[in-house]
Order: C-alpha cells, then sequence, then structure tokens
C-alpha cells in the first residue's frame, strides 16, 4: 500500500529553503581551494573580478603598493568613508590586503615568490609594463605552469591601440568611448545646436570597468575548467571597452549590413516599441506592449483603441519606423502622466488578472537609489546586505546576483586597511617572520 504523503509543498517554499542567501555559511565554497593574486592598479574591474572569486571562496591576496592603492581615493564628489573611496570599500570585499612595491627589485621577487605558489594572477598595469619588470606571464608562468593570469587593460595586450597606449593607465571613459556605445546613449538632438543632455553621453556607472572585471572572471572560469583537463594555466587577455561592445547586440552588424550609424534615440528603442520609459505622476516608469496582441492591451488599458488603426501604428514594423516610435511616446505619456506608477501597475494589473482582453503588458517604476535601498524584494533576497565592518563600522553594500543551492557565494567582510595582513600573508606564503618584515618595511618593500 502507497505511503500517504501530505500536500505538496508550492515552488517558493522548496526554492526558499534550499537557495535563500542566508543559508551560505554552512554550505561549501566553490572555490575554496584557490589562490588569488590581485595586482589591479587604479582599475576597479580588477577588484570586482577578485571580489568574483573571493564570494565563491578563493582566497584573494589584494597586493597594492605600500601606502595603498590610487583606487582608493577614488570617490562621488570626494566624499570618503575614514579615508576610503566609497567604491573600494564596495568592492574591497573577502580580500585580505598586504602591501609590496613593485618598483622595487625585492618588491619583485616576493611577488614573483607569491605567485609560484597562486592559482590565479589578476592584475592591470598597461600592457608589456608587468613583463618589462620580469613578472609577467611569460616569466611567472615558466615557474608555475598551472597560473592562469588575466590582464585588464584599455587596449589590449597586442594591436597598434595597445602599443600607443602601453604607457597610459586604463580608464572608465576611455574604455566607454572606444566601445562605440557612448554614442548611441543620450537624448536625440532637437536642434542643429544640441544641449548638453543631448550629446554622446556617459553610462551613469564605471560600467566599462565592470564589463572588464565580469568577462574576466567568465574567462578565468573557462580556464580553471581547461586546467583540470590539461594542467596547465593561460593568459585571459581582457579590455573593458570589447567588453561592452559584446553588450552592444546589433550596433555593428546593423552598420555593416545597412551602412546605418546607429544614433541617439534617448527613451526609445531601435528594435522594439512601445518598450520604452515615460514620465509619470511624480516619477518615471517603463512600459512595454510591442508585438500586436500587447500593443491592444496597451492601447485597451489606456482607453485609446483607436490608436491600434492608426495607420502608423497598425503593425508590429510600423510601429518600429522611428517617427512613429516618437508619435507614440507622446501618445504614452499625453496617458501616463496623469498617474503615479503605482496606478499604472494596478491598471496593468487589473486587465491582466481580470483577463480584460488579449496581450500583456509590462511596466514597473524607474527607482531611484532611495527606492532601491526601500525595495523590501532587494533586502529578502540578499541584493543589498548591511554589514558591520571592524575596521569601517556599518555599510550597506550589495550582496552577490547568485542564488545557488549548494555552493552560493558570500559576504564575509567589507573592507580591510591596506596592508592589513601582511604578518599573516607574508608568514603563511613566504615564511616571512616579524624581524624580516620590519626590514622590508624600512626599506620601503612593503
Amino acid at each position: 500500500m502507497a505511503e500517504a504523503r501530505g500536500p505538496e509543498r508550492s515552488w517558493a517554499e522548496w526554492i526558499r529553503e534550499r537557495d535563500d542567501w542566508r543559508s551560505a555559511p554552512g554550505k561549501p565554497e566553490a572555490l575554496a581551494n584557490l589562490t588569488v593574486l590581485d595586482l589591479s592598479s587604479g582599475h576597479l574591474g580588477g577588484c570586482f573580478c577578485s571580489s568574483i572569486l573571493a564570494e565563491f571562496g578563493a582566497e584573494v591576496i589584494r597586493i597594492e603598493p605600500p601606502g595603498g592603492d590610487v583606487l582608493r581615493r577614488f570617490s562621488p564628489f570626494g566624499h570618503q568613508h575614514k579615508d576610503t573611496g566609497l567604491p573600494y570599500l564596495v568592492e574591497g570585499r573577502n580580500k585580505l590586503h598586504v602591501t609590496l612595491n613593485l618598483r622595487k627589485a625585492e618588491g619583485r621577487r616576493l611577488l614573483a615568490r607569491l605567485a609560484a605558489k597562486a592559482d590565479i594572477l589578476v592584475e592591470t598595469f598597461p600592457a608589456g609594463q608587468m613583463d618589462a619588470w620580469r613578472i609577467g606571464y611569460r616569466q611567472l608562468s615558466a615557474r608555475n605552469p598551472r597560473l592562469i593570469y588575466s590582464a585588464l587593460t584599455s587596449y589590449g595586450q597586442f594591436g597598434p591601440k595597445a602599443r600607443m597606449g602601453a604607457r597610459k593607465p586604463s580608464s572608465d571613459v576611455t574604455e566607454q568611448a572606444l566601445s562605440g556605445v557612448v554614442h548611441i546613449t543620450g537624448e536625440m538632438a532637437s536642434s542643429s545646436a544640441p544641449q548638453p543632455w543631448e550629446v554622446p553621453t556617459k553610462i551613469g556607472g564605471w560600467f566599462a570597468w565592470y564589463a572588464a572585471g565580469a568577462w574576466a572572471t567568465f574567462g578565468i572560469l573557462a580556464a580553471l575548467q581547461y586546467r583540470t583537463v590539461s594542467g596547465r594555466g593561460q593568459l585571459v587577455d581582457v579590455t573593458g571597452a570589447e567588453g561592452i561592445m559584446r553588450y552592444a547586440e546589433d550596433m555593428v552588424l546593423w552598420y555593416e549590413k545597412s551602412g546605418t550609424i546607429r544614433e541617439r534615440i534617448g527613451p526609445l528603442d531601435a528594435s522594439a516599441f512601445p518598450y520604452t520609459f515615460v514620465k509619470s505622476k511624480g516619477g518615471y516608469t517603463m512600459l512595454a506592449g510591442f508585438s500586436d496582441p500587447n500593443f491592444t492591451a496597451l492601447t485597451t488599458i489606456m482607453g485609446r483603441p483607436e490608436l491600434r488603426e492608426d495607420p502608423r501604428f497598425k503593425t508590429f514594423l510600423d510601429r518600429a519606423r522611428l517617427p512613429n516610435k516618437k508619435a507614440i511616446h507622446a501618445e504614452l505619456e499625453r496617458w501616463s502622466t496623469r498617474y503615479t506608477s503605482e496606478e499604472i501597475l494596478e491598471k496593468v494589473q487589473d486587465y491582466m488578472l481580470s483577463k480584460r482582453g488579449p496581450g500583456t503588458v509590462a511596466t514597473g517604476p524607474v527607482n531611484t537609489p532611495t527606492d532601491v535601498l526601500n525595495e523590501e524584494n532587494w533586502w529578502e533576497r540578499g541584493a543589498l546586505q548591511r554589514v558591520h565592518d571592524p575596521d569601517y563600522g556599518d555599510l550597506v553594500l550589495q550582496g552577490q546576483p547568485w542564488k545557488m543551492t549548494e555552493t552560493p557565494p558570500r559576504l564575509r567582510w567589507a573592507c580591510r586597511p591596506a596592508g592589513k595582513d601582511n604578518a599573516s600573508v607574508y608568514l603563511k606564503y613566504l615564511g616571512i617572520g616579524r624581524t624580516r618584515l620590519h626590514a622590508l618595511r624600512k626599506q620601503q618593500v612593503v
């Protein structure tokens, strides 16, 4: 006789029990057996890359020059917390922090000894700089063939631009500009003399650096998989410009096939419409209803069914033409500005839940930073976490975007001052005790 079973649990209950970020401390870490050296200099992308590896359990040793890396001084409008820039507080997480002067021969010798025991090295110096110091991939991999060496730069390790920029430090704004994405970001020009907000627009954050860090991590993880098969490491060469270009979907192919240079069109989307942001009462909201059934749904919710019969808007292809997109956007805002984002959401939900017609519509508010911080969903999922750090006090930091049932990442600590872990790291990896460390400090090696 079959055993009686209770009611099946809902998916939300089942996955929450296995996926909740708060259960991470009791689970294994996917990269716990790896040692990473982070030599990124003045480049948040390298720090982001090593943050991801550290969140998955790798022991990341952040190597800065004596006194700390210049990145610690970068901060919005000069606002610092306990003499440290806010971006570094975000990406200093889970790392051991040591100092080492690579401009001194003894510093380079110590780095080579560390790299001989490491699995991964991340650096952001100009192309060829580490090789000129005799601590580049060629030299370090000769001593440690399993080493995976990731270099993040603006122009890459080879090519005409790489040679031209060999002595230039990486910069996010340079990489954004090189990618071509800045040209298509911003408002449409309303006259022959564009206003400041109608010119190529920098993406709000350090997007190129973060793209470089994300793609570097992807390459490192692929290299780790290859190393399990071959026993050999390799060099992972990444640029922020190429990283953003990979996000640029059809921009390059469109030009190659049609000769059309993609221009700035503000909140309009190049491929589908309506798929946009519109003004609402007290803010902005997103509206998407671009397929024919979904456009029917949107115009019904608006109380404007006659828009479906307008020759400019009758089909998906009609609505994709730029003049028609502008016209639809104007019609949307005549309606949306009468309601708050919440009221628009209620109208959309009422249509779909009550099955008042075909199609669906996507909508939601355009959140301000305050809205993001007040969003319960992000706190519940650990996307935002409040951390008490012994060196920096209470901080609110972004959590991890991955929720994983077996080997979840985790935020163990926020940041540390430059050189805080000198004694423990140099003793563990190189056998350097207190007396020798004191001498190295006097020589300005650490």
